[in-house]
């Protein structure tokens, strides 16, 4: 062991994959980091960890869950929906049953809040086909997080810190804007990945606000930027129509004829709080 917990005289994680056969699945999404630098890297963006209880999703072959346990992390529990990724990790798990538990199931159908206790973090090279769903379900409880650090495709996480009026901004930039500080961290080459993707990469960095959103209002939220991007060449008063459109808009003081890239956070908080008072003032 080195002093922070890391199993030490483990074996190269390509002779690992090779033993368990474990190639990268298009289907799930699966570009494996095994560049140890790289990891470790990835593992410092997330701040000191010292007394956080981390949850890794998709660890694969587990690069960036050895990373982890290099450092101070009270705790890691590792979530992975492919049973061969399951058995690498096992035997990761074995060297360091004291801070790392397997636990096999899909991220996307499960509460990974209830997987270790506060204070907690999500740190993870996200499965590209399903890390947009992933992060949007975890701004819905960003208080029940102190920070997440998370890789995406390079447009996704351009999308999550795009400015108004940019090209990238969208509803996704909104959700996580409004529920947490955002900033890219790192960004990677196709290169560093087994197999590489056609893409970059980027790690985005989220520390959520102190004040959240109640269910109720990020509910709203959720419905004003989903009709206001949904229809991004329409004006406002129209791409809002169906919940308030212009008197929405008047009450808000924001003009129908905007369209809905040129609305700051700011804005977009106070639609939804007007269409989440609306809702309960009519149900």
């Amino acid at each position: 062991m080195t002093m922070t917990g890391c199993p030490s005289g483990l074996e190269p994680l390509r002779e690992t994959i090779a033993r368990h056969g474990l190639d990268a699945r298009k289907a799930l999404g699966q570009h494996f980091l095994l560049d140890p630098g790289i990891t470790a890297r990835i593992a410092s963006l997330a701040g000191n960890l010292s007394g956080q209880h981390v949850v890794e999703v998709g660890p694969g072959p587990g690069g960036l869950t050895r990373a982890l346990l290099d450092t101070d992390a009270a705790s890691i529990v590792a979530v992975e929906v492919d049973t061969r990724a399951v058995a690498v990790i096992t035997e990761l798990a074995a060297h360091a049953p004291d801070r790392l538990r397997v636990i096999e199931a899909d991220a996307m159908r499960c509460d990974l809040t209830t997987l270790c206790p506060a204070p907690r973090q999500v740190i993870a090279n996200l499965p590209y086909n399903v890390g947009t769903p992933l992060l949007v379900g975890w701004l819905r409880q960003a208080a029940e997080w102190s920070r997440l650090t998370l890789m995406f495709q390079q447009e996704v996480a351009e999308r999550i810190c795009a400015s108004p009026g940019s090209a990238h901004y969208g509803r996704l930039g909104v959700l996580a804007q409004w529920t947490c500080r955002c900033g890219v961290l790192m960004h990677i080459p196709p290169g560093a990945f087994s197999p590489p993707p056609k893409v970059h990469s980027a790690v985005v960095g989220l520390i959520p606000h102190a004040d959240q959103p109640d269910a109720t209002l990020f509910r709203a939220m959720e419905q004003v930027t989903a009709a206001a991007f949904g229809q991004r060449r329409k004006m406002l008063r129209g791409a809002l129509k169906a919940i308030g459109g212009e008197a929405l808009l008047d009450e808000a003081g924001i003009e129908g004829s905007r369209r809905a890239e040129t609305l700051d956070i700011a804005e977009f908080d106070r639609l939804a709080r007007l269409h989440a008072l609306r809702a309960a003032t009519l149900s």
